[in-house]
């Protein structure tokens, strides 16, 4: 496909603390016991996009990165593992390895990207439109953007909500405006030349940026160089080029030139630009209608073009950009989702690691993993939940919509609920813990109560 793909897989991202460490960066925190990075490198082999730059934020976490990559997906994959400075921000990250893109057309997915979407769908829409920009939306989920945060040790705080707001052109395939994260209350402002070249906008609230993009590089390449203050792909980049699809220059044989109303052209010679025009695409879009047609005027107006690719509802679609999408994500994968998961379920819908070991009267219900080498006590239980790796749990032990890391280990008669274990953590007798996070290595003593806290060594 003569694509050139950049995996945005950032690095220790503080949203998820304590989750991510200098050892664990974010691309490899456990989705099913999998790292995240891994979902969309499968994705991406699966369309045949196969020679890819994947870049790290931080020296440290592209080495242990870099070091998984090499491990798992040696002869399958040609990767670049590149490390960028941190808290660049996305823009930021592809100015850094600017130097690197060479294919006339680039695909950019953030590494922690789960979903079922092939990526070549998204090319494939981006080059039989020769857009300059294709971006992939999903459908919003059914309760909304999630906006409550965790502040350290107290309950969660309600944020407004906040949404998406996409322009779309009658067929759906054009992005007339966005407005990420605005907030609906506020006022949206359209530009009356796109409404005047479209005719009818339709806008859409219930949408999400996906994180994925194809770009044309001599374009992206360009607003890289030019808007140097810009960080973000999702709030800066794709909004400019949206609001400037549109341009007042016009064409005289591929010349740029002034549109002041003086100019005289040959009528053959815009008519048979017009006809290039016409040609690219069965039905012209309202970019080439509006091009062709300058009031009279013999001149051609240059424009790009800016698509969106909207996925089926039925498909999967989350990003793990936040410690409730973590846990969101690893319960839809061990549940409805259960196909991104690559294992096989067993008849009680749960998957228990030939290796591990349950004690008598000890139950591992539907949607539930618990994975290699790990061992239960008597009377546990355990509820739509991921166990790790070398796990040591005691007698009498609950566990709920949890997410248990690799080798730790928990007393006897200890209940966990909503929360996140992370690796080689101990819950000493008797812990009871509700909606909360625990960092590597954290030791919770003996009978003590935490409720949405965030605990983890200084």
């Amino acid at each position: 496909m003569d694509f050139q793909v950049v995996v945005l897989a950032g690095g220790t991202c503080k949203k998820l603390l304590p989750l991510v460490s200098k050892d664990v960066p974010k691309a490899l925190l456990p989705v099913a016991n999998r790292p995240v990075l891994s979902y969309v490198l499968e994705q991406l082999e699966l369309s045949n996009l196969k020679d890819l730059i994947v870049v790290v934020e931080g020296e440290d976490a592209a080495l242990c990165v870099g070091g998984w990559i090499s491990n798992a997906y040696v002869d399958r994959l040609h990767v670049k593992v590149a490390a960028v400075p941190e808290d660049v921000g996305t823009a930021g990250a592809l100015r850094a390895i600017a130097h690197h893109l060479t294919a006339s057309d680039i695909l950019v997915v953030s590494g922690d990207l789960v979903s079922d979407i092939p990526p070549g769908a998204l090319a494939a829409v981006h080059r039989q439109h020769d857009a300059v920009v294709t971006t992939m939306l999903c459908s919003a989920p059914v309760n909304g953007p999630t906006e409550s945060v965790s502040s350290g040790g107290k309950d969660k705080i309600k944020k407004p909500r906040r949404y998406n707001i996409i322009g779309l052109d009658p067929t759906k395939q054009f992005l007339l405006h966005v407005a990420t994260g605005a907030e609906v209350e506020k006022d949206i402002r359209i530009q009356k030349s796109i409404l005047r070249a479209v005719d009818q906008m339709e806008i859409r609230a219930d949408l999400v940026d996906a994180h994925m993009y194809a770009f044309k590089r001599s374009i992206l390449q360009e607003v890289l160089d030019e808007k140097d203050k810009f960080r973000s792909l999702k709030e800066d980049i794709l909004p400019y080029l949206v609001r400037s699809q549109l341009k007042s220059e016009v064409l005289l044989n591929g010349v740029p030139q002034a549109e002041n109303g003086n100019e005289m052209v040959n009528s053959q010679n815009n008519q048979a630009a017009v006809s290039r025009i016409l040609a690219n695409a069965s039905t012209p879009s309202f970019h080439d209608l509006y091009a062709s047609s300058n009031k009279g005027s013999t001149l051609v107006r240059r424009t790009h073009k800016c698509c969106a690719y909207i996925a089926s509802e039925s498909k999967y679609c989350q990003c793990l950009n936040s410690i409730q999408a973590f846990s969101d994500i690893n319960r839809d994968v061990i549940g409805d989702a259960s196909h991104l998961s690559g294992y096989s379920f067993s008849a009680h819908n749960n998957i228990i690691h030939p290796s591990a070991q349950l004690g008598s009267r000890t139950t591992v219900g539907p949607h539930c993993m618990l994975w290699e080498g790990s061992q239960m006590g008597d009377k546990c239980s355990v509820k739509r939940s991921v166990i790790g790796r070398h796990c040591r749990i005691g007698s009498s032990v609950k566990v709920v919509n949890s997410v248990i890391m690799d080798h730790v280990t928990i007393g006897d008669g200890c209940s966990i609920q909503g929360s996140v274990i992370c690796s080689n953590a101990q819950l000493q007798e008797r812990s009871v813990l509700k909606d909360c996070q625990v960092g590597a290595g954290f030791v919770i003593t003996a009978g003590s109560e935490h409720k949405g806290e965030s605990l983890a060594r200084k």
